[in-house]
C-alpha cells in the first residue's frame, strides 16, 4: 500500500501545480485582454474560478494522503484503522467542497463557504502545532516532516493571501460589469494580479521546500 500512497501523492502534487499555472495562466490573459468585450472577459473569468476548484480538490487529496502515509509509516497512532479513516474522510471532505462550489451563488452556499474557509485555518492550525511538537509531542514524527507540515501550513497561508490579494479584484471587476469598463479599473484589475501572482511566486516556493524535505529527508 505505501509504494501506492507514494505514487497517489507525487501525482496529485503534479496536478496541484499544473492546476495552479493554468489558473495563473488564463487570469492573466483575462486581465489583460483590455480590447476583448467585458461579456467575453466575463465568461473566461467564470472559467478560472471552475479550474480554482481543482486547487482546493488537490488541497484535500494531499492532507488525507499525507495523513495516510504518515499513519501507514507509524509516524502517527492508529495504524491501518487511521490509514482507512483519512482516507473516508477525505473523501467525504471532497463532497463538501465540490457541494460548496456548486451552491456558492445561494445563501446556503455562502454559509457552507465561510465554514470551509474557516476549517482550513483550522487546518493550518493543527499543521502549525503538530509541526512545533504541541499536538503529537510523543509520536515518532521525523523532524523533515514537522518541518514538512509548517511548509505545508505556508502553502495554504499563501492560499489565504491569494484570496485577500484578490478582493480588489471582486470589487473592480463588478464595477466593470455594471458601469463598464476604464482605464483605471483595468490598471486596478492588473496591479491585482501582479500582487496575487507574488503571493502565488512564495507558494511555489513552499511547494519547493516540500519536495526537497520529502526527497531529501535532511533531519
Amino acid at each position: 500500500m505505501t509504494a501506492w500512497l507514494i505514487v497517489a501523492h507525487i501525482a496529485v502534487l503534479g496536478y496541484w501545480l499544473g492546476s495552479e499555472l493554468v489558473i495563473n495562466s488564463t487570469y492573466r490573459y483575462v486581465c489583460y485582454s483590455d480590447d476583448m468585450p467585458m461579456a467575453e472577459r466575463a465568461r473566461l473569468m467564470d472559467h478560472v474560478m471552475h479550474v480554482d476548484q481543482h486547487v482546493r480538490y488537490a488541497l484535500v487529496l494531499q492532507a488525507s494522503l499525507g495523513v495516510m502515509l504518515a499513519a501507514n509509516a507509524g509516524f502517527v497512532p492508529g495504524g491501518q484503522t487511521a490509514v482507512f479513516a483519512a482516507g473516508a474522510l477525505g473523501l467525504v471532505w471532497l463532497g463538501f467542497v465540490e457541494t460548496v462550489h456548486r451552491l456558492r451563488a445561494r445563501p446556503i452556499g455562502r454559509k457552507l463557504g465561510a465554514i470551509d474557509r474557516g476549517s482550513r485555518y483550522v487546518l493550518m492550525g493543527v499543521l502549525v502545532a503538530t509541526a512545533l511538537g504541541l499536538i503529537g509531542g510523543a509520536w515518532p514524527v521525523p523532524t523533515w516532516l514537522r518541518w514538512k507540515l509548517a511548509a505545508f501550513a505556508g502553502v495554504m497561508a499563501c492560499g489565504v493571501g491569494i484570496r485577500f490579494a484578490l478582493i480588489a479584484h471582486f470589487k473592480t471587476w463588478a464595477e466593470m460589469l455594471s458601469s463598464g469598463v476604464t482605464p483605471e479599473r483595468n490598471a486596478i484589475v492588473r496591479a491585482t494580479y501582479v500582487r496575487a501572482t507574488s503571493v502565488l511566486a512564495l507558494l511555489w516556493i513552499f511547494i519547493a521546500i516540500i519536495v526537497w524535505l520529502s526527497v531529501g529527508k535532511p533531519f
